[in-house]
């Protein structure tokens, strides 16, 4: 009974906000809002061709802990550790946080004190995404950006590499996404890298899950990782610039990079709707375009529980 209640609470949340947010919410006060976006991403798209990969992780990182507010994006002070100077989070790359200040000052330019960075940061997802071959989906916009970013909040929220199957299902359920959910939004790993750190100690052990020749090859591209900690590998070794399904192909092979990875294979849970998009692209798309619509949308804030930031990176 507890859990049809807490279900019936998430969907009234999610239901509540999206009435809230309208696709057309610039529409008025900032006309061009659309455009500023698509040229800012193409150009930064086109110049640095992991960008994508970078904003989508991003906004996964914002969105997942505590809602879509932006939260990463803000710097430390001497009197406060931000979310960005989290360990979990000082992988992130620079290349998401720069195409959003870009954007930002653009649409700053164009429209002083009007859109938040958290409507930036989903929009620029959505878009980055179709840029790589990705799926199209609406963005309800209208979303207000946090006032606070504390790296003590994100304790144990954000999946890591090696978090087990069972624990990533229950972070997933927790914040009221499915297992196919999960699944679906695991298939962003089509596009990016990860650092030879995050998995090479996994690399050559028994039972691991990984194609053996694959292994051989991870610890040849890796061997010296130790001296230089920026080596890394592509999520996709098949397809790695282009989102598609060939993430869920790999994974029944044995080419599954990081052990979170493998357990989407191993675990019976799971494995099914890693079969299922392996067949079949055009569903994967559909579930994964969904599943990010859904995420845009969890614990956003509106109207006087937030504000429209100046700058992205600092609060006003």
């Amino acid at each position: 009974m507890a859990s049809l209640k807490s279900l019936f609470l998430l969907f009234l949340f999610f239901f509540t906000a999206q009435s809230r947010l309208t696709t057309n919410f610039y529409s008025k006060t900032c006309p061009r809002f659309l455009d500023i976006i698509r040229d800012t991403i193409t150009n930064k798209q086109i110049t640095n061709p992991t960008t994508a990969a970078a904003v989508i992780r991003l906004f996964f990182h914002d969105c997942f802990p505590n809602g879509c507010d932006a939260s990463v994006l803000i710097s430390s002070t001497a009197f406060n550790t931000a979310e960005r100077d989290s360990s979990i989070n000082l992988s992130l790359p620079g290349d998401g946080f720069d195409v959003i200040v870009r954007a930002k000052t653009a649409l700053e330019l164009a429209c002083p004190n009007t859109v938040s960075c958290s409507d930036i940061i989903s929009v620029a997802t959505r878009d980055l995404l179709i840029t790589v071959g990705g799926p199209y989906y609406d963005v309800f916009l209208g979303r207000r950006d946090s006032r606070t970013s504390k790296s003590s909040l994100l304790t144990d929220l954000l999946p890591l590499p090696s978090t087990p199957i069972s624990k990533i299902i229950q972070q997933f359920e927790s914040k009221g996404f499915n297992v196919q959910e999960m699944v679906a939004l695991s298939g962003a790993h089509s596009i990016g890298f990860s650092h030879c750190k995050e998995f090479v100690g996994r690399v050559g052990r028994n039972n691991t899950g990984y194609n053996p020749r694959f292994a051989v090859a991870l610890k040849k591209a890796c061997a010296n990782y130790p001296k230089d900690p920026t080596i890394s590998v592509f999520n996709d070794i098949m397809t790695p610039n282009k989102f598609d399904n060939m993430y869920y192909q790999n994974l029944k092979k044995g080419l599954g990079l990081l052990e979170s990875d493998h357990g989407l294979y191993s675990d019976p849970r799971t494995r099914y709707f890693v079969d299922l998009y392996a067949k079949n692209q055009d569903l994967f798309f559909k579930d994964f375009a969904k599943a990010m619509q859904k995420l845009s949308l969890y614990g956003i804030q509106t109207g006087r529980r937030g504000e429209i930031r100046r700058r992205c990176d600092a609060i006003n």
